[in-house]
């Protein structure tokens, strides 16, 4: 399974909202220049994130963009799920809406499936912004790069 870039960039602007944002707004401009982010992908992304409740938005010429709650709040599995949706690596495990099939009841395949998204779930959804801000401190006391 593999993540596309609206997962990863995702992340990785939440990331940079939790860490340097704060009370003060932080434009689009500034997350895309550090990122390493297309400024107008990173709206689109940030549009869906807004729709999401993740982040909200402060018009005007300080304006910019906020975490919608605090980052010991956000996980990083509701940042991809509103990004990328279910996680399940088949339809018939995701958590919505598992597309019935005739041999469910029966299918080996079907419980490896369900225990590779529990598991993917699990990893995700224990994982918060500041879980990673904590362990960028960590990181970055030691003089290295670190990289997300």
């Amino acid at each position: 399974m593999k993540l596309s870039t609206k997962g990863r960039y995702g992340v990785k602007a939440m990331f940079d909202l939790a860490l340097h944002g704060g009370d003060t707004p932080l434009s689009l401009k500034t997350i895309a220049e550090r990122q390493d982010i297309s400024e107008p992908y990173l709206e689109q992304l940030i549009s869906t994130l807004r729709k999401a409740g993740l982040v909200k938005s402060v018009r005007g010429a300080q304006g910019g963009y906020l975490l919608a709650r605090s980052p010991d709040q956000i996980t990083v599995g509701s940042i991809i799920r509103s990004l990328e949706g279910s996680m399940a690596p088949t339809e018939c495990v995701a958590e919505d809406e598992p597309v019935n099939c005739e041999k469910a009841d029966y299918c080996v395949t079907r419980l490896i499936w369900e225990k590779i998204r529990k598991s993917i779930d699990h990893v995700i959804d224990s994982i918060t912004l500041q879980d990673m801000i904590d362990d960028y401190k960590k990181v970055s006391s030691q003089d290295n790069m670190y990289y997300i």
